[in-house]
């Protein structure tokens, strides 16, 4: 055993071992209880940064703690490998994405293995392999055939920097999530799949997921956004009528104009009369969609000079193009009502619209000409229905308009169907052959899978798959006539929904997924970001249910818990390149080690806060470790002697009750530091965890032999299990430290394989207890009492102490407080 902590000689040795025996290879054993942990598969830009680190770091402590348990664990890895930022590196740096890719690959995965990460790389994939997304473009023509799959001319987000289209949920602040760029509206033929025939059950099986985060779960519910309210036809003058859908019918009698989208089919009817509305329309192309921005831009509209009819006052209501309203959403047309809508509010101060109120709320006292009043109340000018709460209010307004056919009762969605196409080249090709006479066919199954060229050359940003004739030009499936392939491929969020089901079948080439899947899924703890909760943990939900109902698998949920990590920060910043505050992993590891950058990680912070990086922090923890390491050095012989002892003779035949109290008390503690530490791992509180390990390191450090030849000295059985406890607890968080002290005390061959610390096999008879003792908040002496001892005779005990004596002496004493357990305080005049 070396007498020095050398890092990277211990961590070179026992990753060296883990990879001779195979030590997480995962394999199918239905006497084992499973456990499933995942980290979100990384995208391969480059190294591995800090924030990477310690994403995989949880995941890796999460799956070796569960490995201590007994459990039969599956920590896997893949690659996140098709998408825009290595096309564009491609392009910049004049080399193929698929080189780009997998040499980057290739240092991440060596980085990872330094890191001593646990993974099953048996099943290591990249999704731009042909062998995964064959089975995606499989799954793309089940789809299709069960009509869940679409293509249509649609008006689409359209990023002009990275020439693609973006889904919905890619524009961020109105701007291309990767791109910055600000986003355009475009009418291109598109491939949709329709996630909204699984609104209502992605809806209602959130409150099938207790162990994921509230956040997540609130961000998936808004985006969903299930509504339920009325959809009301509006007659219009010489026109086709106009249906309008709202939540709120008891403000119905408030409508003083309808408003339809640039986009709506009147507006473009009106276009070719009205110059105005011409430019109007056309600056509508560049709005911003997102949420945010539609509420603070300003409220522009254009009247279109007709009416609609108010379909219960029969009186009209002028029609306008308005900016803020999204052809997308509902039927692109909604009423206005000012008195009662903020953004309503808006656009009539701006025209001069009239404003009419018909809530008052319950004071019955609002200021119509300063602000919209919009919550619930009680109805005035409005026929009928005057005087009643708006919600008895709505349900009579639906009736009336249901009974005379001018409205239905509808539950709507936010949710819009996803965009599934890219019209840039790396990614998966879309399965689809285009005949000028049998129109859209898909790729016959013998034929899959479609696989993307990787020795192509880029002519600007353009995909070259739209000017390879050699991968365009095919024949039709259908009718053998010429044909043309689809050139757009999948979005990259296609991949990431069901790569976690794939990783559960290895080496499965015949099928998509196998029974196998159902022994491993759902995943168990699966780790990642907040910024996923509304894309790929979204997307990840849909793609379980399309497979379940493909009966491929037979779970209803991908993801059984959810571990948000927080960010990585400095100086209050989160790392970035453009601000020049990050750190790299490597540089630590070369310095330190890698057991010392995970102890760091796991210590400063719980895992799912941010994190404040601190260089100070990563040298206390190495110094931790170095002290850890002396200890075991100091102490080898002793453990590696009781190791040798049969068990019954180093632990259950000491006669306890002749046991030297002072060394009994603090066995007691080691104990009772291990039953919190126990319940901080199954909480995910790893930081405390590492606390509770530093307190057992002080308390060991503090067993003395005993002054009492009347009493049994236990000090050495102390030492040994008392060390024991504290490297099995450690573990999981600094791996390979761990192993070599395991193995080099003669604890055994390897501590992946040794029994998880159990709560003490003996009742500690607490005979007496150790206070400290202060003097006006200062530490100055401690003493030991019997545990149950009165009052008094701890004021006595502390009075006679010779150090307090000694500076209580002379001085008057204004009292004494005890904290049962822990101290005594001794405030005197000063």
């Amino acid at each position: 055993m070396e007498e020095q902590y050398q890092p990277q000689n211990v961590e070179m040795n026992t990753q060296r071992f883990w990879q001779e025996t195979n030590a997480f290879l995962a394999v199918e054993d239905f006497n084992k209880e499973k456990f499933y942990c995942l980290s979100m598969m990384p995208y391969p830009s480059g190294s591995l940064h800090m924030g990477h680190v310690r994403n995989y770091t949880i995941g890796d402590v999460i799956s070796r703690y569960q490995y201590m348990l007994g459990k039969n664990v599956l920590q896997p890895m893949s690659w996140d490998a098709f998408g825009l930022p290595a096309e564009n590196a491609a392009i910049a740096n004049k080399i193929a994405p698929a080189v780009w890719t997998k040499k980057n690959i290739a240092h991440i995965r060596q980085q990872m293995n330094r890191m001593g990460f646990a993974y099953d790389w048996t099943r290591e994939f990249a999704t731009c392999d042909p062998s995964y997304y064959r089975w995606e473009q499989w799954f793309f023509l089940q789809l299709y055939k069960k009509g869940l799959i679409y293509r249509k001319n649609a008006e689409v987000n359209w990023d002009p920097v990275d020439e693609t289209v973006l889904a919905n949920e890619q524009v961020v602040n109105g701007r291309g999530w990767r791109s910055g760029a600000l986003v355009e509206r475009r009418q291109i033929p598109q491939w949709f799949l329709k996630i909204t025939d699984y609104a209502e059950e992605l809806l209602r099986d959130i409150d099938q997921l207790p162990h994921w985060p509230q956040q997540v779960k609130t961000m998936q519910r808004n985006w969903i956004g299930r509504s339920e309210g009325i959809e009301i036809q509006f007659e219009v003058e010489d026109q086709d009528p106009l249906t309008v859908y709202t939540t709120r019918p008891d403000t119905l009698y408030g409508v003083t104009f309808i408003a339809v989208a640039a986009q709506h089919p009147l507006s473009k009817k009106m276009v070719s009369r009205n110059p105005q509305l011409a430019q109007f329309v056309e600056e509508c192309r560049n709005i911003k969609v997102a949420e945010a921005d539609m509420a603070t831009m300003e409220k522009r509209g254009i009247p279109l000079n007709l009416n609609a009819i108010h379909p219960l006052t029969g009186l009209p209501i002028p029609i306008w193009v308005a900016n803020f309203v999204l052809q997308e959403y509902g039927s692109g047309a909604l009423m206005g009502v000012p008195a009662h809508d903020e953004r309503d509010f808006e656009l009539a101060k701006k025209y001069q619209i009239e404003i009419k109120p018909v809530i008052l709320p319950p004071n019955r006292e609002w200021d119509f000409n300063q602000a919209a009043y919009g919550d619930e109340g009680i109805l005035i000018d409005s026929d009928e229905f005057t005087g009643m709460e708006s919600k008895s209010a709505k349900d009579a307004i639906n009736h009336k308009l249901t009974e005379e056919k001018k409205g239905i009762c509808k539950v709507h969605y936010r949710l819009r169907d996803w965009s599934i196409a890219r019209q840039r080249y790396w990614g998966a090709p879309i399965p689809i052959i285009y005949c000028q006479k049998c129109g859209a066919q898909g790729v016959p199954e013998k034929d899959l899978p479609v696989v993307l060229p990787e020795d192509v050359k880029f002519d600007g940003v353009k995909s070259p798959l739209k000017t390879s004739r050699q991968f365009i030009d095919t024949t039709c499936p259908h009718c053998g006539g010429p044909a043309e392939r689809e050139t757009d491929t999948f979005d990259t969020f296609v991949e990431s929904s069901w790569y976690y089901a794939r990783l559960t079948c290895k080496k499965q080439n015949k099928a998509m997924l196998d029974a196998r899947a159902n022994y491993w899924l759902p995943v168990d703890q699966y780790v990642g970001g907040i910024e996923h909760a509304v894309l790929h943990l979204l997307y990840a939900r849909f793609f379980h249910k399309l497979m379940r109902d493909e009966g491929l698998i037979h779970s209803d949920e991908p993801f059984t818990r959810l571990l948000s990590q927080g960010m990585v920060l400095n100086q209050g910043q989160k790392m970035s390149k453009s601000k020049g505050n990050t750190v790299d992993p490597q540089a630590l590891i070369d310095q330190y080690g890698a057991d010392t950058v995970r102890l760091f990680i796991m210590f400063a912070a719980p895992p799912e806060q941010s994190l404040e990086w601190s260089d100070s922090g990563v040298e206390g923890a190495h110094r931790f470790l170095k002290r850890l390491w002396s200890y075991a050095y100091e102490h080898r012989e002793l453990v590696q002697k009781q190791n040798m002892l049969p068990e019954s003779n180093a632990f259950g035949s000491t006669h306890w009750e002749n046991a030297d109290p002072m060394q009994v008390d603090l066995f007691r503690q080691i104990y009772v530091v291990l039953d919190q530490a126990k319940y901080d791992f199954e909480r995910q509180q790893f930081n405390t965890v590492v606390s509770g390990c530093m307190k057992i390191f002080n308390l060991l450090n503090k067993i003395e032999s005993t002054h009492n030849p009347q009493k049994i000295d236990i000090r050495e059985i102390v030492i040994q299990k008392g060390l024991s406890i504290l490297l099995r607890l450690l573990a999981p968080i600094t791996p390979h430290l761990t192993h070599q002290l395991w193995v080099e005390l003669n604890y055994g061959n390897t501590i992946l394989d040794a029994p998880w610390p159990r709560s003490s096999p003996i009742v500690f008879k607490v005979e007496t207890i150790e206070l400290v003792v202060q003097i006006n908040g200062k530490l100055r002496s401690r003493i030991r009492v019997a545990h149950d001892a009165a009052t008094d005779v701890i004021e006595e005990a502390v009075k006679t102490d010779p150090k307090v004596s000694q500076l209580i002496e002379g001085k008057d004493i204004k009292k004494i407080i005890i904290v049962p357990g822990k101290l005594v305080n001794i405030v005197t005049a000063q």
